[in-house]
């Protein structure tokens, strides 16, 4: 996946990781062109004759629009203007975590149970809002494209917060959770009927806190209790999908892609993920270091520079041009600098650069024009 250059990191190959990748997955901070990377990998892969599916986990739009797209939601859709060779296609679409959770309801629960469970209050929130759901819906989404068996490649936009990894220990909590106190407490009355609700709720809690039902009260708990049975039978699938996602994840056919720009902040998260990727074994193709900023005469430099617009009028045009190539240059040594930190961190990491766009990348062209980079280098 790497080209080594000498005197540098070693150079990421990213036509190759689209020829072999089953799964590419694009984490990163905010504001790094994450998205606009997972949407040009995708275009790439798809016009390079790939059936290619991206998916945004980040609710920002900027997917949608930057594809000519109204819309985008839980169900893939074709991005038009394509130009594919071969069975190349290309579809997008978003995380619906809501959708993505009802569906797993309607596919797995017992017949009779998928209305009850819809129609619970608990259920209502925790399909919405709850911590940690949408990193586990992610991992179902993942799960069942790769199970359609309908796309040779997946890119995985992920959300833009140190969070964006947190679906890898979803495998981990969803057994905690299945497997803890709380749950078995919460199973207890509905087992044992009705009249004897309040009695075992009020021991079993007490074992947690005595204050916990006059906080939350004896109704949300019970609708808690109702909700957690009505699940019972569907955890066994929630924890087996889980893993098989995890252990997907894991598989020589999935690429990590850590997104960053030459700056402190995002280059020390960008170590972030690159650490937390290799205690976790999984595979890391390399580091994509966006809006790049370099100097068509890096020969000329600074010191030169301005002190040939000393000479010149101030209000030259050319004065003007000095000092900006002057104040540029030094722009593209301090970036250079901040590179060869991660580099010295992270030697065996490889690395493309991505130059600086003269504005937003908007449409198709402009991802056509970041890919063309990214694969140049």
């Amino acid at each position: 996946m790497a080209r080594t250059v000498k005197g540098s990191a070693p150079k990421l190959d990213i036509d190759h990781v689209l020829e072999t990748a089953k799964i590419v997955v694009c984490c990163g901070s905010g504001g790094v062109g994450k998205t606009t990377t997972a949407a040009a990998l995708a275009l790439r892969a798809a016009e390079r004759g790939r059936r290619t599916v991206v998916l945004t986990i980040d609710p920002a739009r900027r997917l949608a629009q930057s594809m000519g797209l109204t819309e985008l939601d839980n169900i893939p859709r074709a991005v038009k203007g394509v130009q594919v060779t071969g069975s190349g296609s290309l579809d997008a679409m978003m995380l619906d975590m809501k959708r993505t959770f009802d569906e797993i309801v309607e596919t797995h629960a017992e017949p009779g149970k998928a209305q009850q469970i819809f129609d619970n209050p608990f259920y209502q929130a925790l399909s919405s809002s709850f911590a940690g759901t949408q990193e586990y819906m992610a991992m179902e989404k993942l799960g069942q494209l790769r199970a359609l068996g309908t796309y040779d490649l997946i890119v995985v936009d992920t959300p833009p917060t140190r969070s964006a990894l947190d679906f890898l220990d979803a495998p981990e909590r969803m057994t905690t959770f299945l497997d803890g106190r709380l749950v078995k407490v919460l199973l207890a009355p509905a087992k044992a009927g009705g009249k004897a609700y309040l009695k075992v709720v009020t021991v079993g809690f007490n074992v947690f806190t005595s204050a916990i039902t006059r906080i939350i009260g004896a109704s949300v708990l019970q609708d808690l209790s109702q909700f957690i049975a009505a699940l019972e039978t569907m955890f066994g699938g929630f924890r087996e999908r889980a893993q098989a996602t995890y252990d997907l994840l894991k598989d020589p056919g999935t690429a990590f892609v850590v997104v960053a720009t030459p700056e402190r902040d995002a280059l020390r998260e960008a170590s972030y993920f690159v650490e937390r990727l290799a205690t976790e074994q999984m595979p890391l193709a390399g580091l994509v270091v966006n809006r790049v900023h370099h100097s068509a005469a890096a020969g000329l430099t600074a010191q030169k520079s301005l002190a040939a617009a000393e000479e010149l009028d101030p209000t030259s045009l050319t004065a003007g041009v000095l000092r900006l190539h002057a104040e540029r240059l030094a722009l593209s040594q301090r970036e250079a600098r901040l590179q060869e930190r991660f580099t010295s961190a992270h030697p065996s990491v490889a690395v493309v650069e991505v130059a600086a766009q003269p504005g937003d990348v908007h449409d198709l062209d402009g991802l056509r024009s970041v890919g063309a980079d990214l694969a140049a280098g």
